[in-house]
């Protein structure tokens, strides 16, 4: 009869086994799991893509040169100390605000924004960059705070949020300074704001609503918003794509017209279709039942991310975690609510599917700033 302490002797060489495994992908500063979904997701990115550039060999090739950059940019970032990204997270958002200020200086004008620098060999924007700066900033501002965090603090983070969403909104971009605030209002959210201040901001942004629309909407952007409630009422104007996109996602139906076989993508019914819609062409080819395999994905990966968060060792990781995965939430919400005419187009392309070369780095330095969060064991 086996006794107990030769059961255990036979544990080792197993747990040894799982040891090293966990510790070669540590010293590599990568969460497998988290990049397991990625690979996924972008093999899954790919193959909407081709169908919905219109069977593009070359935008295909162009979007996994944009992979290819983007992995080797999480990659690096995965092995960054998070105790110099807290140091340097003040200057990394001060150099965000120059470059946005350059924008109105040397930038680039295209389709009526000025939201680009050119550098002759590559043009960039800057907006992208403060997707990370604002929610590393205001992570490291509260991380050296007691929280739940007192009013003046609630103040000095609302002004670090404020001062970049409103110097992109002027670009005009409503779509990125939406998402800027709500990647540092997510971090004051985690920090434990008080419910009186959730309450009572939203009274003011209710008490806000005339002068926003009078005075700080463009009018596209008015349009836009007045098009959600009716799309009819301009169907070959504004409201055309989302009239197109629900026509889309209809008539794909449980299990959808087949990879390459949709009507509305195929036959160019269906605008930015390998973008901000591309989504639509998803729904029409796989149906349902494709949508929900693509919800499932995006599911898992911000699971992981809150698994991430939670398991985090200090505040200012977690604080960060936090924000980086609940922003990617943000994202594919309002791109979905958007196709579906839940939200007015706002131009937020579907994270990791659509066609991106900026915004697809943007996402990955998050996600390596994820992974080194899952590999960092300091705890202060």
């Amino acid at each position: 009869m086996q006794s107990s302490t030769d059961f255990l002797r036979q544990l080792p060489d197993s747990a040894a086994h799982f040891a090293r495994g966990e510790g070669f992908w540590r010293r590599l500063h990568i969460d497998p799991i988290m990049l397991l979904l990625l690979l996924m997701l972008t093999f899954f990115g790919l193959l909407v893509l081709y169908s919905g550039s219109g069977q593009s060999t070359g935008m295909v090739k162009r979007q996994v040169a944009f992979y290819i950059i983007a992995y080797g940019a999480m990659f690096t970032v995965a092995q960054i100390d998070m105790k110099i990204l807290a140091r340097w997270a003040p200057w990394f958002y001060g150099i965000g605000i120059i470059l946005l200020i350059l924008v109105y200086v040397i930038g680039v004008q295209a389709k009526g924004a000025q939201r680009w620098i050119s550098l002759g060999f590559i043009r960039f924007q800057p907006s992208e960059a403060l997707k990370i700066a604002v929610p590393v900033a205001v992570a490291a501002y509260f991380s050296s705070r007691m929280l739940p965090p007192k009013f003046k603090h609630v103040l000095a983070s609302l002004m670090i949020i404020a001062l970049p969403a409103v110097l992109i909104l002027k670009q005009p971009d409503l779509g990125t300074s939406i998402l800027i605030s709500a990647s540092g209002l997510i971090v004051l959210f985690l920090a434990g704001l008080r419910w009186r201040y959730i309450f009572g901001s939203a009274l003011l942004l209710a008490a806000s609503a005339w002068p926003i629309w009078n005075f700080v909407l463009q009018g596209y952007q008015k349009r836009r918003i007045l098009t959600l409630f009716n799309p009819e009422a301009d169907r070959f104007g504004d409201g055309w794509n989302t009239i197109q996109a629900k026509i889309s996602i209809g008539s794909g139906g449980m299990e959808g017209k087949g990879w390459l076989n949709g009507s509305q993508s195929q036959l160019d019914f269906l605008p930015e279709s390998h973008t901000d819609f591309i989504i639509a062409v998803l729904a029409e080819e796989f149906g349902f039942v494709g949508v929900l395999a693509l919800l499932g994905l995006y599911l898992a990966i911000i699971m992981r991310g809150l698994f991430i968060a939670w398991n985090a060792k200090n505040s200012f990781n977690r604080l960060l975690a936090g924000s980086l995965i609940l922003t990617f939430f943000v994202y594919v919400f309002v791109n979905i609510a958007m196709v579906s005419g839940l939200l007015p187009v706002v131009g937020v392309p579907l994270p990791l599917v659509s066609l991106g070369g900026t915004s697809l780095v943007t996402l990955m330095l998050a996600f390596g700033i994820l992974m080194a969060i899952a590999t960092d064991s300091s705890k202060t």
